[in-house]
């Protein structure tokens, strides 16, 4: 297949170009400068230049390809996490960005549109599992996620086939989140937000890219992305200190991240999330059956 990537050169983008090609298909992908065209043609993509909000320039380029798979984010680190001033920038690529993307793949006649969406938009569930049927919830991070599937709706809609992935918290060494927690357990402070006995689902951004050539063969719908076995948040706190080679540490903020509210809705609810549905609609499973193998395997690779 033709494959177009938005967000190519981004931590999941990096993954998600070398498994297509790995997979024989043709990649042409997004390249806001020089630098990340020159990286995407070394991966052996296609870099083009155009703008996420240029619903004409994207219609232009998208003629000719199979699929559009949306990987576009602009996600603030940790330091900014709290400024809602900082998220801006994400919310418009989430909301214009998908849009435009959307509406681009329809008027080109692409068949598939592919949109990355996040499963800590579901409702917490305690200790219970999650399918796709549980209900999402409402706050103010988890609206530019529902914008972005509501637009792949509308490419459905309008006689496309859409796929809404659902990724669990990703980390790896590309996840500029990642390599911040590590630090932090460097100084002997392991994050953790919410509850200790509450659930977290992951997902290693090496999987999450294979999972993204996967989907290119999966009936239309939402597919959960996530690993095979949610972990505590005690535990994922434990598998980042190791990471770092610490015993001893400080978890913080824990239960007074709860303080914080719609802030951190996202993180501090108990999401025990199922990957089933999209393990029986493709051949993929991750590699890392878990955060604690995946962590392991992050401090070999920054050791």
């Amino acid at each position: 297949m033709k494959i177009f990537v938005t967000g190519a050169t981004g931590a999941l983008g990096s993954h998600t170009v070398p498994a297509l090609i790995r997979a024989g298909h043709t990649v042409t992908a997004l390249a806001r400068n020089p630098a990340k065209a020159a990286a995407l043609r070394a991966q052996g993509a296609e870099p083009v230049t155009v703008s996420l909000f240029d619903r004409d320039g994207l219609a232009e380029v998208f003629i000719g390809h199979d699929a559009v798979a949306n990987l576009a984010t602009a996600l603030p680190p940790s330091s900014k996490f709290l400024d809602s001033r900082a998220w801006a920038e994400n919310a418009r690529v989430r909301t214009e960005g998908s849009a435009a993307v959307a509406a681009a793949a329809g008027a080109a006649g692409v068949d598939r549109l592919l949109q990355e969406s996040v499963c800590m938009i579901y409702r917490d569930r305690a200790d219970r599992w999650i399918d796709e049927q549980w209900a999402t919830d409402d706050f103010p991070l988890a609206r530019t996620n529902h914008a972005a599937e509501a637009n792949t709706q509308q490419f459905m809609d309008a006689g496309g086939t859409g796929v809404v992935l659902r990724f669990g918290l990703f980390y790896g060494p590309e996840s500029v989140h990642s390599r911040e927690f590590l630090t932090m357990a460097h100084r002997g402070i392991a994050p953790m937000f919410g509850r200790g006995d509450s659930f977290v689902s992951s997902i290693h951004l090496a999987d999450a890219g294979e999972a993204v050539a996967a989907a290119l063969e999966v009936p239309a719908g939402v597919y959960n992305v996530v690993d095979d076995h949610p972990i505590t948040k005690y535990r994922y706190a434990d598998a980042i200190a190791h990471a770092a080679g610490r015993t001893h540490y400080l978890r913080v903020p824990g239960r007074l991240a709860e303080l914080l509210g719609a802030r951190t809705t996202s993180l501090t609810r108990s999401l025990r999330v199922s990957n089933a549905k999209f393990r029986e609609a493709t051949r993929w499973s991750p590699s890392f059956p878990s955060a604690t193998d995946g962590w392991a395997a992050f401090a070999t690779h920054t050791h």
